[in-house]
């Protein structure tokens, strides 16, 4: 099996917990089942916006990949890398949620931080391996 065949079909099962948490957001906004601070409410915001609109992108690039003509093992390689750094930009915001206090880093703004980077590899590997192969 190849990862761009793999790794688009969990990235779809991975858009359902973000619909799940769009859920419990409104949950916690409309019917105030929980409560909510306002920095916990800003994180889980940041966290639920961020994992939907990078898996989105994950799409279309597990689109481009074999436009770039990669090995299959570094398509493995560059797919796990984006996908581990989505859910660690997205997962560090709720990481915060549960254990930061405002004004102060924590293990979940520095996860956010890693993941970024890894999600920025990620895409200037494939933007190189396509103007490689333009």
């Amino acid at each position: 099996m190849e990862a761009t065949e793999l790794l688009p079909a969990i990235t779809v099962l991975m858009l359902v917990t973000v619909e799940f948490g769009g859920h419990a957001l409104l949950g916690f906004i409309t019917t105030r089942q929980g409560t909510l601070t306002p920095l916990r409410e800003r994180f889980f915001r940041a966290g639920h916006a961020h994992a939907g609109v990078l898996l989105i992108l994950s799409l279309a690039y597990f689109l481009y990949l074999p436009r770039a003509e990669f090995s299959s093992g570094v398509d493995w390689l560059f797919g796990i890398l984006l996908l581990v750094g989505v859910l660690a930009q997205s997962g560090g915001f709720f990481l915060h949620l549960a254990f930061g206090t405002e004004g102060r880093s924590s293990a979940g703004t520095h996860t956010t931080r890693l993941g970024a980077l890894l999600i920025a590899a990620a895409l200037i590997a494939l933007g190189v391996g396509l103007l490689q192969n333009l």
